[in-house]
């Protein structure tokens, strides 16, 4: 397949969210837990709260660990509830020696 024709081929797919969280668990065999927190308005009130959103992430070689600042796309349904895919890790938590 030539370098246009994927391309053609992204661009009739769409363009797929990117979104920046923090991993808060790694346990599961090639599934991260990040953590997105967004800030909302409050509409009674017009105080601002910080709400989270936890997504399950595919992670193939095991590479993230917890408190690692990511990157992660969205993907193909790969189980019931993971429907995301690690794109990168943006910063490497630091590691802490007893």
């Amino acid at each position: 397949m030539s370098a246009e024709a994927t391309d053609n081929a992204q661009d009739q797919r769409g363009s797929r969210r990117v979104i920046v969280g923090t991993v808060t668990s790694s346990a599961m065999d090639k599934t991260i837990v990040v953590s997105v927190t967004r800030r909302v308005r409050d509409r009674r009130f017009h105080k601002f709260l910080t709400r989270r959103t936890k997504y399950k992430a595919h992670d193939e070689k095991n590479t993230a660990k917890v408190g690692d600042v990511v990157e992660i796309v969205e993907a193909r349904p790969m189980s019931k509830t993971k429907r995301w895919r690690l794109l990168r890790t943006v910063k490497a938590a630091v590691e802490v020696l007893s």
